[in-house]
């Protein structure tokens, strides 16, 4: 959902795949199998192993990051191994990443505002 008078090119071709990334990241559990997914690929059963949670549950945390589009089903024989996807968390990323160059400008004018204060003291 787009608030509106906040429309630009750059967030509405971004927000569902942004709303699904961060929906699914809001979840430890899913944060936590990404995790173990940074070591590579793994099966439903390795996934649950370390959780106190249900098979079935944990398949209902994988399809959120199915759906999200963070974690894709391969097939080897009889496993179907979940493997991290790392485009979504790029665009993530990239997202995050225009709103740290706000703040950091931010923080430069106030360190500068500072120091002219600072120089106006000093004399």
């Amino acid at each position: 959902m787009q608030p509106s008078g906040y429309t630009s090119a750059n967030t509405s071709a971004l927000s569902p795949s942004l709303d699904a990334t961060f929906g699914a990241l809001a979840d430890p559990t899913r944060r936590a199998i990404l995790e173990r997914l940074l070591e590579g690929e793994a099966s439903v059963t390795e996934l649950a192993a370390p959780f106190s949670l249900t098979q079935p549950a944990v398949s209902k945390h994988l399809k959120v990051l199915e759906a999200a589009g963070l974690i894709s089903v391969g097939k080897d024989r009889q496993r179907r191994p979940r493997k991290l996807e790392p485009e979504p968390l790029r665009e993530a990323g990239s997202w995050l990443q225009r709103l740290r160059d706000v703040w950091e400008a931010d923080y430069q004018r106030l360190d500068q505002l500072l120091a002219r204060l600072q120089d106006g003291n000093d004399s």
